[in-house]
């Protein structure tokens, strides 16, 4: 057991009954994972391509938009924020995703940024890019 002395009270709680405090790390490793197993999904999920018979992997929306964060967050070591945009493509997805590029107090003040990610049809990466940066709650001006 431990004992915490902040504020006068003492915590007896064994270390292994406290909440354990995610890092990013663990966001990154989740965030991989997710991005494999939907891939796999897909895989295990083919569709009839045309007059070829050609079976390919149909990727779904919202696996797009999951994997697109996920290589975000691998590339750039940034939080995303959350996906702002979709588009399907003849060979993919095109997703937007918002980034926290740097947390500041308070958090009106963040710098946030929006990225364009391009993924193939089997939801491989074939580009990415800042499209633009600006403050929270103020997205018509870039810095």
């Amino acid at each position: 057991m431990t004992e915490s002395r902040t504020s006068g009270t003492r915590s007896t709680a064994p270390k292994s009954a406290r909440p354990r405090r995610r890092t990013t790390d663990d966001d990154a490793s989740e965030t991989r994972r997710a991005a494999s197993s939907a891939r796999q999904r897909d895989a295990d999920e083919p569709s009839q391509d045309g007059d070829s018979g050609h079976r390919t992997p149909k990727l779904k929306a919202h696996r797009a938009a999951a994997m697109a964060a996920a290589q975000v967050r691998e590339l750039t070591g940034k939080t995303p924020e959350g996906v702002t945009g979709l588009e399907r493509l003849d060979d993919g997805w095109r997703v937007r995703v918002e980034v926290l590029e740097s947390r500041r107090i308070p958090d009106s003040t963040d710098l946030l940024a929006l990225y364009r990610v391009d993924l193939d049809a089997d939801g491989d990466l074939v580009g990415y890019r800042r499209e633009r940066r600006y403050h929270r709650g103020r997205p018509e001006e870039d810095t």
